[in-house]
């Protein structure tokens, strides 16, 4: 199979909670005749977008990348999650959601019904079950847990880019066997981005964004597509949220926590962390912790140690001026640049932009 058309799912684990958002990200199905439907002006249709609430669904989802980023194999942790052949996410809309998983013979199931989430892996039969206490639930609003589909991340990039864009609706679509308009977000004239336009694929009756398609400059194809290939809104079962782990699994169970050390780095993140520039050529800047340059043991199951001074010699152009010397990044869509002394910029920007924001105070 491609690798730029497989399904690419990731479980992340929040540092701070230890329970995270499921994230999927899929390549679309498009087919047949565009069809018919009622007018509508891009304003109206936005405001439908922000205001989306379909409800129960069940849909297979994959993804087409193109964005030109390096391959690091088991180098650096989690990377094994872009090997995913196939994926199917539940959702009863009100909070609990499964995720299905398959690469080759291994499988992956992720279950979250608002008070657990249980991870089992086929592969060495295991499972994790992490209890998310009442306390830690209701004070970072887990049971309204990010699922970042193709309709979240439209909802942030429209929030992030939409005064900044000319917006119109230019046709219409059959994604995953159903009509939807095209709604497109192009940067105004004064934007400095790498980034042609955004396109999204809204389905015309829930008003769920059902694709969503980055294309850069000088190019004709999407440097990502996120979207369903097939969906379906309707009640799920019940039973698919309640995991029973097989016989003779090996469970492991823990407790989300907020952990004091984790916090205090997020938070050191946060103040150090700012943002120059507004809408498409918005660059984030600030400095990584000063032991994320370290040589890192691998975890059980994680391949080799990861050594991210090599990483960065490896997979960065070595660059310098007034704000210092550094290592640049580059993909299709933009780039970033992380100093010597562990500063950062990054953003879907050509260079210069980024060594800017850099040198600003």
């Amino acid at each position: 199979m491609d690798p730029k058309k497989k399904a690419i799912t990731a479980a992340v684990v929040g540092t701070a909670l230890g329970v995270g958002g499921l994230v999927v990200v899929a390549m679309p199905a498009s087919a047949g005749d565009a069809p018919k439907l009622p007018a509508i002006s891009a304003e109206d249709l936005v405001q439908s977008v922000m205001t989306a609430n379909p409800g129960p669904f069940d849909g297979a989802v994959s993804v087409s990348n193109d964005l030109g980023l390096p391959a690091v194999g088991s180098a650096i942790p989690g990377a094994g999650a872009l090997n995913i052949d196939s994926a199917h996410v539940y959702t009863d809309g009100a909070g609990k959601a499964k995720v299905s998983l398959t690469n080759g013979a291994s499988q992956e199931t992720i279950v979250r019904d608002g008070t657990t989430v249980w991870d089992y892996k086929s592969a060495t039969n295991s499972a994790t079950k992490t209890t998310i206490p009442a306390d830690i639930a209701t004070k970072h609003d887990l049971s309204a847990d990010q699922m970042a589909d193709p309709a979240t991340a439209t909802k942030e990039l429209l929030a992030k880019v939409r005064e900044n864009s000319t917006v119109s609706v230019d046709g219409t679509a059959n994604v995953a066997d159903r009509p939807a308009y095209e709604l497109v977000l192009t940067p105004k004239p004064t934007e400095r981005t790498l980034l042609r336009e955004i396109r999204v694929a809204v389905d015309s009756q829930t008003r769920m964004p059902l694709r969503l398609s980055v294309l850069s400059n000088g190019t004709t194809s999407p440097a990502l597509q996120i979207a369903f290939s097939d969906i379906r809104f309707a009640q799920q079962p019940a039973g698919l949220f309640t995991f029973t782990p097989p016989q003779g699994a090996k469970v492991t169970e823990k407790t989300a926590k907020v952990d004091d050390q984790a916090r205090a780095m997020a938070n050191e993140a946060k103040q150090d962390t700012k943002l120059v520039g507004d809408g498409w050529d918005t660059v984030i800047t600030g400095k990584v912790p000063a032991d994320a340059l370290a040589p890192k043991k691998a975890n059980a199951g994680e391949g080799r140690n990861a050594d991210p001074q090599q990483l960065l010699s490896r997979f960065g152009k070595r660059v310098s001026g007034t704000w210092g010397s550094g290592y640049l990044f580059t993909t299709k869509v933009g780039g970033a640049v992380l100093t010597d002394d562990g500063r950062f910029a990054a953003g879907a920007v050509p260079e210069q932009v980024l060594y800017e924001a850099l040198g600003q105070k």
